[in-house]
């Protein structure tokens, strides 16, 4: 047991090297900070979605927006398209499941906002639709992914592959990313910048 366990932190670990690792993923990531702390600058939101663990992770990091990171400061607007139960129930029911998260974009989403898809293979069917909806009402798209991108990686206009094609591994590296990308946005519109 306790080599297995070993082997899953070594695992994860090998992972966050390979990020750390990648300049172009590295830049990647400051350059969707920036445009989040531009979303944010614009008075704007974020709109954020995922299915399973990615919708959890949606939740997470909205939490992070909306409550607080590191310190003490004033909310910023976020929303996680996986917490109504009445507003999902009844897309899935009128409309199908596929359009769970279009739908809402099409109902709260305003040209400016920015939305983060999550998604370990890049093909869920709902995210897809909720990107296409995106464009159509210029709203910038941030697809978390795993390594291949998988559609999304056509679609989003910022796409982050995590280096790894096992969805647990994705995962973990999903919430890092999205802890990165809350902390560069508290510190740059509420603590003493970089």
């Amino acid at each position: 047991m306790n080599k297995f366990i070993s082997h899953q932190i070594e695992d994860s670990y090998k992972i966050k090297k390979k990020i750390l690792n990648d300049s172009a993923l590295i830049n990647l990531l400051k350059e969707v900070s920036q445009r989040v702390i531009d979303t944010y600058k614009s008075g704007n939101k974020t709109l954020i979605a995922g299915n399973g663990g990615s919708a959890a992770d949606a939740q997470h990091i909205a939490g992070e927006f909306v409550s607080k990171f590191y310190f003490d400061r004033p909310g910023l607007a976020s929303q996680a398209l996986t917490t109504d139960t009445s507003v999902l129930t009844a897309i899935a029911n009128d409309y199908g499941f596929k359009n769970l998260f279009s739908r809402q974009i099409q109902a709260n989403g305003c040209t400016g906002d920015l939305f983060i898809a999550i998604s370990t293979s890049g093909n869920s069917e709902n995210i897809i639709e909720a990107l296409k909806e995106c464009k159509n009402k210029g709203i910038v798209t941030v697809g978390l992914t795993g390594e291949t991108g998988g559609k999304m990686a056509e679609i989003c206009d910022y796409c982050i592959k995590v280096p790894s094609d096992s969805t647990p591994r994705i995962q973990e590296s999903h919430i890092l990313i999205g802890h990165i990308i809350c902390a560069a946005v508290e510190e740059a519109i509420f603590g003493k910048g970089f």
